[in-house]
């Protein structure tokens, strides 16, 4: 019998072989630890003071409980993320793996024109103003301007300064897409967990939804042609606009 049980646990402990790290592990290890160091709530950009339109929504009696909290995710998720962030921060990546200071420009341009109230609008600059300090004070920045290694646009939203991050710490494209959109649903969740409110079993049970919908969002905006892109959330830009005149809030957008 205890020779059995030895048999038994050699075959299902790694070789010594296995265990041995290589370069490639670690480039890949330091990589999504650069990427869980970006997406985590933790990271002092203020990026919790923002529910992007959610906070209004609660209010308007649009979100109540549970179900309808993730039918919002779930709408502004396929018909915003999707359609606009996602795609536009897989082209920032790529832009700056070319040092394309115009594709740069272009897209960061895109992105706040498509900010549709001054709440959004602002969102996206304090944070990418809050990240670019953080940055610069870890010296962190792009070295640019040059072929190599582009400057940042002036006054460069969030979403591109996200792409910088995720270009120079090694992150693949699509990984970097799965850490943004699980990085807006995590905060999507604590602003419901304080402000609806929500609790924690529930927030997690939305998780359990929306994992596979993430993932189909990133198929989805990694194959989309720049001609098919662009938000369609007129409920989340009213609920935005709103909340510039709310009475009582906890959030700033």
């Amino acid at each position: 019998m205890v020779t059995t049980m030895l048999t038994t646990m050699n075959s299902i402990m790694p070789t010594e072989s296995a265990m041995k790290p290589t370069t490639a592990d670690h480039g890949e290890d330091l990589a999504l630890l650069g990427l869980l160091q970006l997406v985590s709530p933790a990271l002092p950009i203020g990026a919790f003071a923002f529910s992007q339109g959610l906070e209004s929504a609660f209010e308007l009696g649009w979100v109540t409980d549970e179900a309808t909290l993730g039918e919002w995710l779930e709408g502004v998720l396929e018909d915003g993320l999707t359609r606009c962030e996602l795609p536009a921060l897989a082209r920032l990546q790529v832009a700056w793996a070319k040092g394309d200071d115009a594709g740069l420009a272009e897209w960061d341009a895109w992105l706040a024109a498509n900010r549709e109230t001054a709440e959004l609008a602002a969102e996206d600059s304090r944070l990418g103003a809050s990240l670019t300090r953080l940055l610069e004070s870890l010296e962190l920045l792009p070295p640019g301007p040059s072929r190599e290694s582009p400057a940042l646009p002036a006054g460069a939203g969030y979403v591109t300064v996200f792409a910088w991050m995720a270009h120079s710490r090694g992150v693949p494209v699509r990984q970097a897409l799965l850490g943004f959109a699980w990085a807006w649903l995590e905060n999507q969740l604590a602003v419901a967990c304080k402000a609806l409110p929500l609790g924690h079993t529930a927030a997690q049970r939305l998780v359990e939804r929306l994992r596979p919908a993430l993932v189909a969002a990133v198929d989805e905006a990694l194959m989309l042609e720049d001609d098919a892109l662009g938000p369609a959330l007129p409920g989340l830009a009213l609920a935005s606009a709103l909340h510039e005149t709310q009475y009582s809030r906890l959030f700033r957008s």
